[in-house]
């Protein structure tokens, strides 16, 4: 067998006979669909219209892209009235919110002055009274983590100069006790007062100077760097700071102000997560209602559950349990602490990025765990569940080959193959923080419902 390389798919026995033999084995991991999804599958996969929805729907998010226009209060551009807040992931009620989620709403209470005291703040949730509460997505935004978002809060303003269509981001606080992970100690609500005080203003006066900025350029050149868009950003925050810090110092702040917005920026290595997260909800959003389309338009996770939306089927969410994610810890932290996944930063993997473009950033493994070799086995796979390769980001060690974008729910059926995310991970008591980050796929359950959801809406077609 010399010279040979056998494709294996199924069970592993067969594979570790013939690696006994040649050593030159490709395993492929492949499983047949569950019976009982056959006839949707088959009814979905002979819709005459599939091929040429997917084809428009996914020419539409590959033509998106996205430049950071203005940075503005939420009440402005979301227009959020006092009371209202927005999250991550599909919608959800005070009564089944994660630990997380409800310390960033209870810290946001506290942010607002809707309530003194953070008992007051749980009291008024609770009640319901005078409070609402939404899906980001709902709004054309997305939020990392938690993703509460409060009417004082300043926004990142990304635009699609094709088309006009907006998106929106919060500010990026840095990690470890910060509200997006759930918590509300003063500090956390200190910086949340310096960032809607000082950072925003300054950003929002700089960025008018400046004119609009190319995030989809940036986002671009910095998987050539080395990042991957969601759980590193480190050369596409430098390369903003490059960009803006010359106009920063030109808007009329303090010296003290400038100098500590560009401390902030700089030592905060996700803080161009908030800018790639509102460039792929642009993106995904280009790709949404196309009937017949099998595209994953957004998938995102709110701590208690995890939902995806699909192009075909409109704003209908279809949603399972989030799983808890598996990874690397803190301190003492362990996967005791750890919260169920959650988030709508996953709209980087939707969009290429992510756990989609791993094999562009090696370096993720030592802060979410697994091997080099996982970073690039992740991504290879990717290619097997999705509907192109991304032209404008390239993975330098794969050729320049473009990442994999564009989940596509029947080949994730057919094949059992789920997204790779990697992510942050939160502690499960209201008020801990971050307690880690690691991997997590979103069960198959989702998809299943979703290949359920397009068959509903597909063309009668006979088998017989």
């Amino acid at each position: 067998m010399s010279g040979t390389t056998v494709i294996s798919a199924g069970a592993g026995f067969l594979a570790d006979a013939l690696a006994g033999q040649s050593g030159a084995v490709s395993r492929v991991d492949w499983r047949p669909p569950p019976a009982e999804l056959a006839e949707p599958l088959a009814t979905v996969t002979a819709d005459p219209r599939r091929a040429e929805a997917n084809a428009t729907a996914v020419d539409r998010v590959l033509a998106s892209t996205a430049k950071l226009v203005d940075v503005a209060p939420a009440r402005e551009v979301l227009r959020l009235a006092h009371g209202a807040f927005l999250h991550a992931g599909p919608p959800i009620d005070w009564v089944r919110a994660s630990g997380p989620l409800r310390g960033a709403l209870i810290g946001a209470m506290l942010f607002e002055g809707v309530a003194g005291t953070p008992e007051q703040a749980e009291r008024q949730l609770a009640a319901g009274a005078g409070i609402w509460l939404d899906s980001c997505h709902h709004h054309g935004a997305v939020g990392p983590m938690a993703g509460v978002v409060s009417p004082s809060m300043w926004m990142l303003v990304l635009e699609d100069p094709a088309t006009g269509r907006r998106a929106y981001c919060s500010l990026n606080e840095g990690l470890g006790k910060v509200l997006r992970y759930g918590a509300y100690a003063p500090p956390v609500i200190e910086r949340l007062d310096w960032m809607s005080t000082v950072l925003g203003p300054t950003l929002r006066d700089a960025i008018r100077r400046h004119g609009a900025l190319d995030i989809t350029a940036i986002t671009a050149q910095m998987v050539q760097m080395g990042d991957e868009g969601h759980n590193r950003n480190r050369a596409g925050t430098l390369m903003v700071l490059r960009d803006l810090m010359p106009t920063i110092a030109e808007v009329g702040a303090s010296s003290a102000d400038v100098a500590q917005v560009a401390r902030f920026i700089g030592g905060n290595d996700h803080f161009f997560l908030n800018l790639v997260m509102p460039a792929c909800k642009l993106a995904m959003d280009a790709g949404r209602d196309v009937p017949g389309s099998t595209l994953v338009v957004a998938l995102a996770r709110n701590g208690t559950d995890v939902g995806i939306q699909v192009s075909g089927t409109g704003d209908r969410w279809f949603t399972a349990p989030a799983p808890v994610p598996d990874g690397l810890y803190l301190g003492s932290y362990g996967p005791a602490d750890a919260n169920p996944d959650i988030g709508d930063s996953a709209i980087t993997e939707t969009a290429g990025l992510g756990g989609f473009a791993m094999a562009a950033a090696p370096a993720i493994v030592q802060f979410v765990g697994g091997t080099v070799a996982d970073a690039f086995a992740a991504t290879q796979q990717m290619y097997e569940i999705t509907l192109a390769e991304h032209p404008r980001y390239q993975v330098p060690v794969l050729g320049f080959r473009g990442t994999p974008v564009g989940i596509d729910v029947t080949r994730v059926v057919r094949t059992g193959i789920l997204p790779q995310i990697n992510t942050g991970i939160a502690g499960r008591v209201a008020g801990t923080g971050q307690v880690g980050a690691g991997l997590v796929r979103p069960p198959l359950d989702l998809f299943e419902a979703a290949l359920h959801g397009l068959a509903e809406r597909a063309p009668a077609v006979s088998f017989a």
